[in-house]
């Protein structure tokens, strides 16, 4: 069995989707990295997780009157402004900084981290012949309309990377409908959690792959989607002991936000 070991942005070493958590799980030897795709007011892609930038970013502090700080609110002048790091580093939000796994280099790197663009993911994943799951988040106003799997795909066609370097995955399943129905070949997976749990109970199963929270998942169920022939992919995946059972019950990969130890996982199960 080949098990695919993506990262979250090597989240427990560097700042969430920032190229500096990319560099850091490209270095571990994930086979990919997977990060979150938005829109700014002025219509650019960039990577972020919330809808809003306060949890990681200065934007509170550098735009005091803009509560409640809504990403879609922002142009891309202004977020370039922002810090994307020294949240990371006060709160050393995973212990690895107190642990020593975080270098002083690295930590004065990530203090001076910024939000990237999407276009900035794409060449970084290209020019590394890397891989990238691009999870498309839904949008606030007043960007809620905004077309967000077309130019998510212009922009991966403007640039020429290669197709098979990238996945789209989202909790919306009518946009990976939407590009499994079109021209590109795109890879899609579905994305479920608690709030679209009821589609693994389903009889029938629309799409070739489920990326599952570790927290709906058991033997049972894992083994009965096998059974279709699906692949199943689980999130997010940080303790040792639980990426051996899972990968013991024969799902294909595994997100974690510690690809470093699911790195020495894979280095055990393949001596075993």
């Amino acid at each position: 069995m080949t098990l695919n070991s993506a990262h979250r942005g090597a989240r427990s070493l560097a700042p969430e989707n920032t190229l500096a958590a990319a560099r850091q799980g490209l270095a571990l030897g994930a086979d990919l990295w997977e990060t979150d795709v938005t829109v700014t007011r002025d219509g650019i892609l960039i990577l972020m997780h919330d809808d809003t930038l306060v949890r990681t970013t200065d934007a509170a502090q550098k735009f005091p009157q803009r509560n409640p700080w809504t990403v879609s609110q922002f142009s891309l002048a202004e977020i370039q402004t922002l810090n994307a790091g020294n949240w990371f580093t006060a709160t050393d939000p995973f212990g690895q900084i107190a642990a020593g796994a975080v270098s002083a280099t690295d930590c004065n790197r990530i203090k001076t981290a910024r939000v990237p663009t999407l276009e900035q993911a794409l060449v970084f994943t290209q020019n590394n012949n890397w891989r990238i799951n691009l999870e498309l988040k839904p949008i606030a106003p007043p960007m809620d309309r905004f077309a967000l799997v077309e130019q998510t795909l212009a922009l991966i066609a403007a640039l020429e990377v290669d197709l098979d370097r990238i996945v789209i995955s989202s909790f919306h399943h009518p946009w990976l409908h939407e590009i499994a129905a079109g021209t590109t070949a795109v890879s899609v997976q579905a994305l479920v959690g608690w709030g679209n749990r009821e589609v693994l109970d389903g009889r029938a199963l629309a799409f070739d792959v489920y990326n599952i929270s570790r927290r709906l998942v058991n033997k049972d169920r894992i083994a009965g989607l096998l059974a279709q022939g699906k692949q199943i992919n689980v999130y997010t995946v940080n303790e040792q002991a639980e990426m051996r059972a899972l990968i013991d019950t024969g799902v294909r990969g595994l997100f974690t936000d510690f690809p470093q130890r699911l790195a020495r996982v894979l280095k055990s199960v393949s001596e075993f």
